[in-house]
Formats: structure tokens, sequence, C-alpha cells
């Protein structure tokens, strides 16, 4: 089961008002557990960085001017996160900047459905509590000690701890499995799917100290089935 946790960090909230993607962070997870595999990319906005936009992430216009361009990295970002589901935490907020780059580099917008959001999940969980990416940290006890700025990749290695524990945390029991919608699914092994080992008859008869050890084991239970078959 694998996912994609995404976050990005933009110029400003509406890119119908000229804003645009200034970083991309995605973590690979398979069954909600972090394999190591990340996407990360600076983008060159082609525009003045608003301070409210650099007091949140920290990135300048200077910074960013010496990267490439959303249609440079397209290809590549596309090929990482390929078809599988992306956890998103304000799912609509980075799909919409994500699917404006998409659809001006000339490639097809993501699907709504592909998105797993975790501000709902986290929201329906925890009804009137605090469900922004701080937040879940604290309640779960994740380390965001390093988040002086917003980063991209790093809310997504952090959102990818957060979604775990969403989603029950590591010890979820040894018969389940995730359904790629934050749920759980059972995936206990059918009994005919259970190889056993084939051991070979016994072809001697006990010898008599073993049946002595027997009828000594026999008087110390309590009313033992052997006795009462016999009787």
């Amino acid at each position: 089961m694998r996912e994609i946790v995404l976050d990005t960090e933009t110029t400003g909230f509406e890119p119908e008002e000229g804003h645009r993607l200034v970083e991309i962070g995605c973590v690979e997870v398979i069954n909600k557990v972090p394999t190591g595999k990340i996407y990360h990319q600076y983008i060159n906005p082609e525009r003045d960085m608003p301070t409210e936009a650099f007091n949140v992430h920290g990135l300048s216009e200077e910074f960013l001017s010496d990267f490439p361009l959303f249609t440079e990295v397209v290809k590549d970002f596309n090929e990482f996160v390929g078809e599988d589901k992306l956890v998103i935490h304000n799912a609509e907020f980075d799909m919409k900047f994500l699917n404006a780059e998409l659809t001006l580099a000339g490639f097809k917008p993501l699907l709504m459905e592909r998105a797993i959001d975790t501000l709902l999940i986290a929201r329906e969980r925890y009804p009137g509590s605090p469900a922004n990416l701080d937040a879940l940290c604290r309640r779960f006890g994740i380390d965001n000690s390093d988040r002086t700025y917003h980063g991209a990749l790093l809310d997504a290695e952090l959102l990818s701890e957060v979604y775990l524990e969403l989603s029950g945390g590591r010890q979820r029991g040894l018969d389940l499995g995730a359904d790629g919608t934050g749920g759980l699914i059972n995936t206990a092994i059918a009994p005919s799917e259970i190889k056993r080992q084939d051991r070979p008859k016994r072809t001697f008869s006990p010898s008599e100290e073993e049946l002595k050890a027997h009828k000594e084991l026999l008087k110390k239970l309590d009313s033992p089935l052997w006795l009462k078959d016999s009787a």
C-alpha cells in the first residue's frame, strides 16, 4: 500500500491572484510507514515574495531565483507520485496550487479523489481540539522542535508520523492492514494458506521408563481425560 505524504509552500493563498508554488516536499510511505524515499524541490516562482509569505516559510525571491521553474521539474514530480494516494494536511489548499501549476505546464490536474486529508481526519477524531500540524505533533509526542519555519519537506516528514498515529500507530495488531483511506481491514491469513511442517510418524513403542513417567504425570493431574477414556 504505497501512499505519498505531501506538502507545499507558496507565495500566497490563491493561484487565481497570481500566486505560485515555491516548494514541494513528498515522503513515500508503505503501509503507513516511511520508506526513506523522498522528493524535494524548491521552485522559482518568477515573481516577488510577499512579506507575509516570507515570514511563514523564510524563502526569499533571491534564494528561489537559482532554482528551476515548475515546468522543468514537473515530470520528475509526476513520476515520483505516480497514481498513488496523496496524504495532505488541508488538501484543498495544496491541490489547487498543484493543479494550477500542472495546468499551466500542460499536464492533467490531479483528481481530488486521490487526496487523503489529515486535517479532516483529525477534526473528526478530536472534535473541538486544535487540528493544525503543531497541535497534532504535541498530541502524539512527535518532536517538531526543528520547525522554526514552515518547510515542505520537514512538514511532510512530520505529517507522515502524524498520519501513522491517526491510522492507529505502530502497534496496529498482527492481522490488520491499511485500506488506503486511513481505515483498517482484516488481512489475516486463511487457514488453507498456512504451511505446516510435516513430521514423520513415530515408528517405535515408548520405553518402560517413559510409560512410568507418564503414569506419574497423570497422578498429578485433576481428572485427566486419558484415564476417563480408558475407564
